[in-house]
């Protein structure tokens, strides 16, 4: 499809509002794919808050200039696909993960996280905020725990004192 400038500045201006709206970018190198395998990972994405566009390098780098995903500047090289996790930084990775398993072809490249590089191993094991809650409880309940067993060592050892004197 030939772009005429103005369809250009229209992409790059829609491809920068996404940019301002995503937690995360993972770049992926979609040369070995065919189309029908990237169409399944649109469907699958567009249920998960994930935005995958296929756009030319040149016009994804100026849409990417002065933002949080600049970083990946310097990575964007060959056939790009690039997606954005909207609601939680590691949904992206966590879907091209599962995608790769099945597909050894396809290679995620790198990701971007509050302006930094970071593998699309790291996102995708990133908790999602229900999983953090949980953890969250999970420790508390702990302590919570560990403090009862303290008193009651405590309230024993007492006990034992006042029998022994």
């Amino acid at each position: 499809m030939i772009l005429n400038i103005e369809k250009k500045k229209k992409l790059v201006e829609k491809i920068s509002n996404f940019t301002k709206k995503a937690q995360s970018a993972i770049i992926i190198n979609f040369s070995k794919i065919t189309a029908n395998e990237i169409n399944s990972l649109r469907k699958k994405s567009s249920k998960k808050d994930i935005i995958i566009k296929i756009i030319k390098n040149t016009l994804l780098k100026i849409s990417i200039k002065n933002t949080k995903f600049e970083c990946l500047k310097k990575k964007i090289k060959g056939p790009t696909l690039i997606a954005y996790s909207i609601k939680h930084p590691g949904s992206a990775a966590r879907l091209f993960k599962k995608f790769e398993k099945k597909n050894p072809n396809f290679k995620s490249i790198v990701g971007s996280f509050e302006g930094k590089i970071i593998s699309t191993l790291e996102l995708s094991t990133m908790p999602t905020y229900k999983e953090s809650i949980i953890k969250l409880i999970n420790f508390l309940k702990e302590i919570c725990i560990i403090r009862l067993i303290k008193i009651i060592n405590i309230i024993k050892n007492k006990k034992q004192n006042k029998i022994i004197n």
